[in-house]
């Protein structure tokens, strides 16, 4: 363990404000449900006790991980040195703007994916149907620039609010971030807080019927229901890598819990 309770508490004394959790198992927040423990996992209540943990990181060098949803990660037994980063109380979304048929969307980091994509399907604001399904938070979907059935996180951005190692705030617009096929160019040490979105206005109705259409497709080809980390491997221009996968044979093939799904081979499932 790089930082003791002790330590934690002495380094803070009163200085920040939230969860704290030592030597808490990974398997119990990450989607996988796999994973030794960090030394610290940490969930703060504000942007100024956040930037406190990244300064005593910084200070005592410790490395630490932003974490979203715990989706897109695959933990060792070992656990995680250092500092893990929960932004699990950052979840504030409103309009910031309206004008015309674009309406301007204010959403943290720690949002799931899943409650922006309702938000807009009540509000009826059409542009993120084709991410529905996608677990994770919408900081997560950020970083990796989360998509599917032609959409992609990075076609509804306008900006993105980061702190960088040092406690600096900067806000990016979408062309700085480096945006690419499941990639951004937001850095391992660098924490979304929050963005900006751009949407259009449509029938409530009409998005939500092709919210419903996604989904199902979804429920109907992958094993969202299971336990999984989603698509292992990104996919080769132009084929499949699920399809790949299959070909080769290597469907239900299992080593220890973990097996190639059945109805994906792109997902790997746990079965333990």
């Amino acid at each position: 363990m790089l930082i003791s309770q002790k330590e934690w508490e002495d380094a803070f004394n009163g200085a920040y404000k939230g969860d704290t959790e030592f030597n808490m198992p990974m398997k119990n927040h990450t989607s996988l449900a796999i994973g030794g423990p960090a030394d610290v996992l940490v969930s703060p209540a504000d942007p100024m006790s956040l930037k406190n943990i990244v300064l005593l990181a910084r200070k005592k060098n410790l490395p630490f991980l932003p974490l979203g949803g715990g989706t897109n990660i695959l933990v060792k037994d070992d656990g995680i040195d250092g500092i893990v980063m929960n932004l699990k109380s950052f979840r504030m979304i409103h309009v910031i703007r309206e004008e015309g048929e674009e309406v301007d969307l204010f959403a943290e980091a720690g949002v799931p994916l899943q409650m922006l994509v309702n938000f807009c399907r009540e509000k009826g604001y059409a542009g993120m149907e084709g991410l529905t399904g996608i677990p994770g938070t919408f900081g997560g979907a950020i970083c990796g620039n989360a998509g599917s059935y032609g959409c992609e996180i990075k076609d509804v951005i306008h900006s993105v609010l980061l702190m960088s190692f040092d406690g600096r705030l900067d806000r990016f617009n979408a062309g700085d971030l480096g945006f690419g096929y499941r990639r951004s160019a937001v850095k391992q040490t660098d924490i979304v807080l929050n963005a900006n979105i751009r949407l259009r206005k449509d029938n409530a109705d009409a998005v939500a019927e092709r919210i419903r259409k996604f989904l199902e497709e979804k429920k109907n080809t992958q094993p969202i229901s299971e336990r999984s980390a989603g698509c292992v491997f990104k996919n080769p221009a132009g084929v499949s890598a699920g399809k790949l996968i299959d070909e080769s044979g290597c469907k239900r093939m299992k080593i220890g819990g973990i097996e190639v799904s059945n109805v994906h081979a792109n997902f790997f499932v746990n079965k333990g």
